[in-house]
């Protein structure tokens, strides 16, 4: 499968990824309905034994339950696969998804996203949306420090524009880009 070098990082990414958001299942707002967790395993592996070489996914997408069903199906894989992942969005107890880029938070979805699809680094972080606009600074230096802490590999945004990559640039380099597939009011 074609590869291709992400960004400034020294990976080579196949064309083709697989994209984690429905794994994690129903219940939760932006949630695509119930997935049988064994079937989601096996699409993993099924990408995987066809030349896949990086899964996105992020802490969100099944309040957490994607990032498990990754460790799930990377668990005993010893071909090199890549975990990117993302944050600022969080939620509360009655699974009410919220916005924060708060250095705090930042971390504390940066450790959660660590232990729950069981990496050392993460290859990937994302900010998945800029907002409150206003932190953006605030939660671009807080990946760039855990970047220089080594819990990070590489840095990126995600539904980002022009103006809010450049506030981002003037702290730390920006590694990737994803763009909104979404029409306006629709995230996931």
């Amino acid at each position: 499968m074609e590869k291709r070098r992400l960004g400034d990082s020294d990976m080579d990414i196949t064309a083709i990824g697989f994209g984690a958001w429905a794994v994690g299942g129903g219940g939760w707002q932006f949630g695509w309905g119930a997935q049988d967790d064994s079937e989601s395993i096996a699409a993993i592996h099924t990408a995987l034994d066809n030349g896949i070489n990086w899964i996105d996914t992020a802490a969100v997408y099944g309040l957490g339950h994607s990032e498990e069903m990754v460790a799930a199906a990377l668990k005993g894989i010893r071909k090199r696969t890549y975990v990117f992942t993302k944050c600022a969005l969080t939620w509360d107890e009655s699974k009410q998804i919220g916005h924060s880029l708060k250095a705090h938070s930042i971390r504390r979805e940066a450790e959660a996203s660590l232990r729950r699809p069981k990496v050392e680094t993460i290859n990937l972080y994302q900010v998945h949306w800029p907002d409150p606009d206003p932190e953006i600074e605030e939660g671009w230096e807080t990946l760039a420090a855990l970047k220089k802490e080594g819990k990070l590999r590489y840095i990126g945004v995600s539904n980002f524009n022009a103006e809010q990559m450049k506030r981002a640039e003037a702290i730390a380099p920006i590694t990737s880009l994803q763009p909104p597939l979404f029409p306006a009011g629709a995230r996931g």
